[in-house]
């Protein structure tokens, strides 16, 4: 479910949309002038929040995208089973288990509180607190 929706020429750098279904945020941003005849045309590169590959892709100025929904939470990691953390949302009690991404694999420990982002109904670790 897509928060709002906006051109190609009003997103920033660090900014978030929606690109093939997938979450990303923007890294860098070049948007050309109009010609005599044309549009202005927007070239983005842009990192994906959930998988970390990139995207660079041109689109004309007038190119919707749609602005993910993303919700930021703390939880607390309850157990560790290999790759994978149970952990207790900090506000509803909710539990539910989390994949470890690579950056915190050894870092994670029981009782450890963490920040994690609820993107588009995904749910992956941002960082411990």
């Amino acid at each position: 479910m897509a928060f709002k929706l906006l051109n190609a020429t009003e997103l920033r750098v660090g900014s978030f949309a929606m690109i093939d279904g997938e979450a990303f945020q923007i890294k860098s941003m070049d948007i050309s002038k109009t010609g005599k005849h044309g549009h202005a045309k927007c070239r983005f590169e842009a990192v994906s929040l959930t998988g970390g590959k990139k995207k660079v892709l041109v689109v004309p100025g007038h190119e919707r995208f749609e602005v993910p929904m993303i919700i930021k939470n703390k939880a607390q990691v309850l157990s560790i089973s290999g790759e994978i953390v149970n952990v207790m949302d900090l506000e509803s009690y909710e539990n539910f288990e989390l994949d470890i991404p690579e950056e915190f694999k050894g870092q994670i420990k029981e009782e450890d509180n963490i920040e994690y982002w609820d993107i588009e109904g995904r749910k992956i670790i941002k960082r411990i607190l």
